[in-house]
């Protein structure tokens, strides 16, 4: 078995120090979130399913040096996943943008779409010169 590279690794901090059992990794294809102790569970993100990412730092976070950043993805067991109180969270956000761009180019995937519908958002894949027919709606 091969081991994991993995270009960034942080747990969830409590008031700043890595107090948990919560651990957070980045390879250059996937995110890991690993929690617990005894019982352990462990998640991943593919990152070209990664869709949007967010940062939030509270002033409490703010005067601990962390922040969340939180990774929307169209992955169906984990649509949501927060990267809680990680320290630096800036530059972990920017690593993981950097890194879901290079998965998306090297699976050739150049933008997708989700659109709205009655049964839920579809998504729709487009190359660079494709056009989505839009239908406006009358008032």
């Amino acid at each position: 078995m091969e081991s994991i590279d993995y270009l960034w690794k942080d747990r969830k901090r409590f008031l700043g120090m890595p107090l948990s059992f919560t651990r957070y990794r980045l390879s250059e294809d996937r995110l890991f979130c690993e929690t617990g102790f005894l019982n352990v569970k462990s998640d991943e993100v593919l990152l070209y399913r990664v869709r949007d990412l967010r940062l939030t730092m509270s002033l409490g976070q703010r005067i601990f040096g962390v922040g969340t950043v939180c990774v929307v993805s169209s992955d169906k067991s984990i649509p949501h996943l927060d990267l809680k109180n990680v320290k630096d969270p800036r530059t972990v956000k920017e690593l993981i943008h950097k890194n879901v761009e290079a998965a998306k180019d090297k699976r050739r995937m150049r933008a997708t779409e989700l659109l709205g519908g009655e049964d839920g958002p579809v998504c729709q894949e487009y190359g660079e010169d494709a056009e989505l027919d839009t239908e406006e709606d009358e008032i």
